[in-house]
């Protein structure tokens, strides 16, 4: 089966294989595309938390990416972690460089702990400039009350949330909601035009490991194959909750998700 499109994936790697990196390349790769990648950071991590975090150089990473892009045109572009201020700095001088516009940014800002994975500067450039390169930006909730400055308690809070970071120059945000105690998860995607809400039964389980990496990527790959944006959030979400329930349950800690159970939703892009 030859592959629908080809995605550049501008992201962490993460060892145990359940986040980062290697959660991206699972994904495109069992919904029918083409993984190309750059590194951003190497992680030393398992279930139970990381060990150690070793940084790639600003000038590598964008070596990664031109190098790459010169010879492989990519359809979309997935941006996970990015360390620093430089780094973001350079990502974005990249992307000046490639015809694509479908962007997806999945903000990694904040450990499951609670704290800052980047620092304030950093932040604020990512806010004020890669942001408003990307299509669509995919914060959870912790990352979205850093951006908007505000706490977001209620599904009310989460469209409001929103709507400050669309008068901040983003195009589309779609606000993930499964930091909300409820029965049900509700995903908010808001840009000028409408406000959609994704509502599905929340799956109780710990092994939810790489979930943040793999919706944004599976999102990029239907963008990539020509669904819109509303379509793509709602394939996307569809994929992350049945690879959720078919998780594998390995690992003491927050174990990963089975990426494989896409297959039976590449039938078609239904």
């Amino acid at each position: 089966m030859k592959p629908l499109a080809k995605i550049l994936i501008i992201a962490g790697s993460d060892s145990s294989g359940g986040a980062g990196i290697q959660a991206d390349i699972k994904t495109v790769t069992a919904l029918g595309c083409y993984a190309m990648t750059a590194v951003t950071a190497i992680t030393a991590q398992n279930t139970t938390g990381v060990k150690s975090i070793v940084a790639i150089p600003p000038k590598e990473i964008a070596n990664q990416v031109l190098f790459t892009i010169k010879d492989i045109k990519p359809d979309a572009i997935k941006i996970g972690m990015l360390h620093s201020v430089d780094v973001i700095k350079n990502v974005i001088n990249c992307l000046k460089k490639i015809r694509t516009k479908k962007i997806v940014l999945d903000p990694v800002m904040i450990a499951k702990g609670g704290a800052k994975l980047i620092n304030n500067k950093a932040i604020e450039v990512l806010e004020k400039k890669l942001i408003k390169q990307s299509f669509l930006i995919t914060p959870n909730i912790p990352e979205a009350e850093v951006l908007s400055k505000m706490k977001i308690n209620t599904q009310e809070d989460m469209i409001y949330a929103g709507s400050i970071l669309i008068n901040k120059g983003a195009k589309n945000v779609l606000i993930k909601g499964g930091h909300l105690k409820s029965r049900f998860v509700r995903d908010v995607l808001i840009n000028k035009k409408e406000i959609k809400i994704f509502k599905n039964k929340r799956i109780e389980t710990k092994n939810t490991h790489g979930t943040g990496c793999t919706l944004s990527s599976a999102i990029t790959t239907y963008l990539a194959c020509g669904k819109t944006i509303n379509k793509a959030c709602e394939l996307g979400i569809k994929y992350v909750n049945q690879a959720i329930g078919s998780n594998m349950n390995y690992g003491e800690g927050h174990g990963p998700i089975n990426h494989l159970t896409s297959v039976s939703l590449n039938k078609g892009f239904k």
